[in-house]
């Protein structure tokens, strides 16, 4: 990775933006990747704004993933503010991870996490793949991983401290 998205990164993590749960939300998505290990939920709140649009107040994330998971969810969260559902579904992983800048390739399942978790939270619960499916809210991130309805059949997580600099 070029120095200046490292930078970026690790801004991103010394300071996420809408890190944890949220209460009342209005929908929730989780997805997980087999693959690296990686597992993220995002919550979603809405309102209506002035032209009567129902469009996304906020939007917080937790996840069990890499400092790239953590910094574009965080700034994912952030972008998808006062968009509309469709708006926000129209939106790849290289839009929501574009703050950071060109992630490289094999950093970008990271985005398509995000972009998995938000397309969960989004998609009506009758459009959902059983794997992907709605999780009751009062349910953390880490009792879902421990109680065997993680997304995956099998999720292998590493926790490793940020090194501060």
């Amino acid at each position: 990775m070029n120095t200046d998205l490292q930078q970026r990164i690790h801004d991103a993590i010394a300071n996420p933006k809408n890190l944890g749960e949220m209460e009342n939300a209005d929908s929730v998505g989780t997805v997980g990747s087999a693959e690296c290990g990686d597992m993220l939920r995002m919550w979603v709140k809405f309102k209506q704004d002035d032209q009567g649009r129902k469009v996304i107040d906020r939007a917080t994330f937790q996840t069990f993933g890499c400092e790239t998971a953590i910094a574009v969810a965080s700034v994912a969260t952030e972008l998808i503010a006062g968009k509309t559902v469709d708006e926000a579904l129209s939106m790849s992983g290289a839009d929501l991870s574009a703050p950071l800048g060109a992630l490289p390739p094999m950093k970008i399942h990271c985005a398509q996490l995000v972009e998995g978790a938000l397309r969960s939270a989004l998609a009506p619960p009758t459009d959902l793949p059983a794997a992907a499916a709605h999780v009751p809210q009062a349910t953390t991130l880490f009792d879902q991983l421990h109680s065997g309805n993680a997304p995956a059949n099998k999720v292998k997580v590493v926790l490793k401290p940020i090194a501060k600099a």
